[in-house]
């Protein structure tokens, strides 16, 4: 009877076991089955991110003048004795034709690193005022006509250097300044909002580009921008700064020489940069004139953003050797980014044709007519 409950207890101790080494496997397995998923989100929390796919910048609203099938650039056209008699032949050295190189618009060591329009194109501009003949072409021609002048002569910039179309461009005086004060004291009187928008709606109905030129008088350069905001905004406006025209208290623009510091320049360059960014704009230009050393001072305060490009535009008017010589010292030997060379129609002696143009160190890339 001993032996029988003996062996009864040996056949139930033998079941439990099994049955809990059963258990503890499924336990187990149960176990290994909920950590896996826990593991795949692990490993997928490690797998890189993609990458923010760079936003492209909105497109610009113009559109060049195409070379004549026939047109030779500028280089290809000069003699090895042309080259020899060109002004800055001697700061080239046996290197000559560089001088006039495709493309050489950039000031020497400055990069552009936006999408504006002086990047691949050269742009060609009629400098005035609707309401006089004699702050410049524009005054002296009905719109239609001027548009029509302007393209003949924007079109023949294209054909001296194919590989940069030229753009044709409107430069409108939106303040001018005056020897009086004015209602608003600061000796400036604006162009009206109708002509603003009339040359505006020409440039776009053209395919153009449109400028806004600002005298200053006693005013800033930041307050000027601020009231050109509302056309500023348009994709195919840009900014010119007419730096003698800003004088102090106690000055009266037109009888004492203006000048403009660099840093004001870049009160405004910052300012566009951030309307481009907030607004999704193309990319700006800002033009600064320039025809004597006090006129501009602090140069290197002036400082291209990834959103505005920067010209520095001599417009002296007389012999023509003497503005070539006068367009390297402010432009090349002074340099920011881009340079600009402004012809007067009727005071230059002689009147520089495209090729003649050109041939300057940099090349000029924006020209502008006076």
């Amino acid at each position: 009877m001993k032996k029988l409950a003996l062996l009864l207890s040996s056949v139930v101790l033998t079941f439990f076991l099994v049955a809990c080494s059963e258990s503890a496997t499924a336990d187990k397995e149960s176990k290994g089955n909920d950590e896996k998923p826990a593991q795949e989100d692990n490993t997928a929390d490690k797998k890189e991110k993609p990458k923010k796919v760079e936003e492209k910048k909105p497109p610009q609203p113009y559109k060049p003048m195409e070379p004549a099938e026939d047109a030779t650039p500028l280089r290809d056209t000069l003699s090895e004795e042309e080259l020899e008699q060109m002004p800055q032949a001697e700061s080239y050295g046996e290197d000559r034709t560089r001088m006039v190189e495709v493309g050489e618009t950039l000031v020497k060591g400055a990069k552009d690193q936006t999408d504006g329009p002086l990047k691949n194109h050269r742009l060609v501009a009629y400098y005035g005022h609707p309401n006089s003949s004699n702050m410049g072409i524009l005054g002296e021609m009905e719109p239609d006509q001027l548009m029509e002048k302007l393209k003949e002569q924007t079109q023949a910039y294209s054909d001296a250097d194919p590989s940069r179309p030229a753009v044709p461009m409107i430069e409108l005086i939106s303040t001018v300044a005056q020897r009086e004060p004015g209602p608003e004291g600061k000796y400036y009187h604006s162009t009206s909002p109708e002509q603003i928008d009339e040359y505006a709606e020409l440039a776009k109905e053209n395919d153009a580009l449109l400028m806004l030129d600002v005298q200053l008088g006693t005013d800033s350069v930041l307050n000027q921008v601020k009231l050109l905001e509302k056309w500023l905004k348009l994709p195919y406006v840009h900014l010119a700064i007419d730096t003698e025209f800003h004088v102090g208290e106690g000055q009266t623009p037109g009888i004492d020489l203006g000048q403009v510091d660099g840093s004001e320049v870049q009160e405004a360059v910052d300012y566009l940069t951030e309307m481009v960014e907030e607004n999704d704009l193309p990319d700006k230009i800002v033009l600064v004139h320039q025809f004597v050393d006090d006129a501009l001072t602090n140069k290197e305060a002036i400082q291209p953003t990834e959103h505005v490009e920067v010209a520095l535009n001599y417009d002296g008017w007389g012999d023509a050797n003497t503005k070539m010589s006068l367009y390297r010292k402010f432009v090349r030997n002074e340099a920011v980014q881009y340079g600009g060379f402004k012809i007067f129609y009727k005071k230059d002696e002689p009147v520089l044709s495209p090729e003649d143009v050109l041939k300057l160190d940099p090349n000029p890339a924006i020209i502008n007519y006076q």
